[in-house]
């Protein structure tokens, strides 16, 4: 009973901070250590990196995930204090796994003549490599990464840049209820030497998970608020864990840690390196819209701006990378698939998801209601702090009930 009553305490402050945030004049939050977006380049008419990182650091995003080791872009990174996550595409995993000469050469070559100046902190290993079809490609996955971090090691690099993939919500089996998940037989054998590695290395577990195919296939069972982290919304008890979610990418994050607790892993990290929800779609695309999109990411903002950790790791922020930077116009596939963008390529915003461009120093994220001058948040800045610091301590306080 008590510990009922706490969990809903804790609920009820979490809901009166999401309140303060999103219905402040002001609003502004510094999120900069907590957002992430993935910076895609499969467009003809996307803007020159150097105009790409202007935007960035307008922005005050600290986190960007790229899929490649194109030069123009890590040059233009230097010096910007933004983390970045690289990525060896799928085709050159085989050779890598091969030959601890090739990984060295590749970090020699693509990584080395960057670093430091360019902060590069993640290699993500190929993308979807164990749900892939090639058996060969994913056999060669793990020794791949041991290789790229061998080569790490000897630049002396290890400390500071750690290697994974990025795996499609597909390897479960199970994902509902989230304390069930569990992964799938074709790829158990391999996530265990996966996730060894992951432990043995202090390198986190990276899922691309969209809720947004969830709501797409079936519409009229899942609930379009759950599928959009509506944060308010009454969500779902896990019947057997008794953990409650009102997100669904949140559930979806603990059947990733779940499964791997089932194959003795449950202490490595899971994060989300691709999430998002298309502006626009094909007839048959259900749910994608402007709408949808900016009420699904601005809720992740909101989130991310209350350190939100999921109901089984609540007191570890869930970092998450929002997927995708700009929309891009040569991707292959339905329409949706080049309308994942907050931004157009030419700088415009397709929605205004509460990011404000700024100038100086001051806060990256706006999640007002309507714009305010930098007049109206200097004189209010103080009370939505005091307002913030209250929530915080009322959060606070029912975790220590719990």
């Amino acid at each position: 009973m008590a510990f009922a009553l706490a969990a809903r305490s804790y609920r009820a402050s979490l809901c009166v901070l999401f309140c303060i945030l999103a219905a402040s004049e002001v609003g502004v939050l510094r999120c900069t250590a907590t957002l992430g977006i993935n910076y895609g380049q499969v467009g003809n008419d996307l803007p020159a990196p150097a105009q790409v990182v202007s935007l960035l650091s307008s922005l005050r995003i600290s986190k960007v995930r790229i899929y490649d080791v194109n030069p123009q872009v890590l040059a233009a990174f230097a010096g910007t204090g933004i983390e970045l996550i690289v990525t060896v595409p799928n085709d050159l995993v085989q050779p890598m796994a091969a030959s601890p000469g090739q990984a060295l050469q590749w970090v020699t070559a693509s990584l080395r003549p960057y670093f430091p100046a360019t902060r590069v902190t993640g290699i993500a290993v190929g993308n979807e490599v164990l749900t892939d079809v090639d058996e060969a490609l994913k056999a060669s996955l793990v020794p791949a990464m041991r290789n790229l971090h061998a080569a790490l090691a000897q630049l002396g690099m290890d400390g500071y840049v750690h290697v994974s993939t990025a795996n499609s919500l597909a390897v479960l089996a199970t994902s509902y209820p989230p304390s069930q998940g569990t992964f799938t037989a074709e790829v158990a054998p391999l996530m265990a030497q996966f996730l060894k590695f992951l432990a043995d290395t202090n390198a986190p577990f990276w899922i691309n998970a969209y809720p947004y195919f969830a709501y797409k296939d079936d519409p009229t069972r899942v609930s379009l608020d759950y599928a959009l982290s509506d944060p308010f919304h009454v969500g779902a008890v896990d019947p057997y864990s008794r953990l409650q979610y009102t997100s669904m990418l949140y559930a979806q994050v603990d059947a990733v840690t779940f499964a791997a607790a089932r194959l003795g892993y449950g202490g490595v990290p899971v994060y989300v390196s691709e999430t998002g929800w298309p502006s626009k779609g094909d007839t048959d695309e259900v749910g994608a819209s402007v709408e949808n999109a900016r009420a699904y990411n601005r809720n992740l903002l909101l989130r991310q701006a209350a350190n939100e950790g999921t109901p089984l790791r609540p007191r570890q922020r869930l970092e998450v990378y929002l997927f995708a930077l700009f929309n891009e116009d040569m991707k292959p596939g339905p329409t949706s698939e080049r309308n994942y963008g907050l931004y157009q390529p030419d700088g415009r915003m397709v929605y205004n998801v509460g990011l404000v461009q700024q100038s100086t120093s001051a806060a990256s994220l706006s999640l007002a209601t309507s714009p305010a001058t930098r007049t109206d948040m200097k004189e209010n800045f103080g009370g939505l702090c005091l307002l913030s610091s209250m929530a915080i301590l009322l959060i606070s306080q029912a975790f220590l009930l719990r």
